[in-house]
């Protein structure tokens, strides 16, 4: 992929360096990478970073997307929402992890994403943008290149991104919308849990109840910070668990086999042609079949 940059008057005799972590936010290792590939250009000629620009000039640069991974890929068919040369975003199924690890080594979103990659011709890195824990459902987002990471992580950092998730709870919230500001720490002896203490990280989850039902109700949480399990804590300090939250809740349930959780909108910058992308995700099967089986 490359990527130009038109001189301005405002950049007129600048470094090309202050072109590519200006303007371009090109990433100090990132630069790293392209010095060695020869992946950088002034006017179509191979350039340096201390040459000097002019208005006019274009400076440009050229993305490798050739990369070696440890992931095996498998043949796991993957549900598309998006996708241009940029990124991809994919609809994960519940009970699926987006990443191999110790304990699930395949079967991953990541191995099929890969598969699909290599189909399509592209050789690359795995470079998931958003997590979702392994019974939550929902978008995930995968970059195609490093450049692209960087510029959707900048935007993580900075609360650019819109997260908004569905889930069902246990009981109302009363009140039926509102926010969720308690911090968030890990439990003391697990690496897993989380849990509400003063001495963890500021955490902040608004909440609108869609549809209240017999002893359910239908949440739509924005995340304002994504700090781990946010949503299911938030949701269990408040009195009403997630329908099916093993870790989080106390209350059994035969309505799921999971968390009722779901990553429902994602929407963010593109990060070449700035245009505000939105992602959208349905309710899946399962979290409909439990609101169709419980009367209004």
């Amino acid at each position: 992929m490359q990527i130009d940059f038109h001189v301005t008057e405002e950049y007129d005799q600048k470094q090309v360096y202050n072109i590519l972590r200006g303007p371009m936010k090109i990433s100090g290792s990132l630069i790293k990478k392209l010095k060695k590939t020869d992946g950088i250009l002034l006017n179509g000629l191979s350039a340096r970073t201390i040459d000097r620009v002019k208005t006019g000039d274009v400076v440009s640069v050229i993305i490798d997307s050739n990369e070696e991974t440890s992931i095996i890929p498998e043949n796991i068919p993957i549900s598309i929402i998006y996708e241009d040369e940029c990124f991809i975003a994919v609809d994960k199924p519940p009970q699926m992890p987006v990443h191999p690890s110790a304990g699930h080594q395949t079967g991953t979103l990541a191995q099929g994403v890969l598969w699909y990659f290599h189909k399509q011709g592209l050789f690359t890195k795995i470079r998931p943008i958003n997590r979702l824990d392994r019974d939550t459902s929902g978008i995930v987002l995968f970059a195609k290149n490093a450049y692209v990471q960087d510029q959707l992580a900048r935007q993580m950092q900075k609360n650019l991104v819109f997260k908004a998730y569905l889930g069902i709870v246990h009981g109302v919230f009363e009140p039926l919308s509102g926010t969720i500001n308690l911090p968030i720490a890990r439990k003391e002896g697990s690496t897993m849990e989380r849990i509400i203490d003063s001495s963890g990280y500021d955490s902040i989850t608004h909440y609108e109840t869609i549809k209240v039902y017999k002893d359910v109700s239908l949440v739509k949480y924005i995340l304002e910070t994504g700090r781990t399990h946010q949503i299911r804590i938030h949701s269990k300090a408040m009195g009403h668990p997630i329908v099916g939250d093993w870790l989080y809740s106390d209350i059994p349930t035969t309505l799921i086999k999971r968390q009722a959780l779901h990553s429902h909108q994602l929407s963010f910058d593109h990060p070449v042609t700035g245009k505000r992308i939105e992602l959208v995700s349905d309710l899946p099967d399962d979290m409909k079949k439990v609101l169709g089986s419980i009367q209004i």
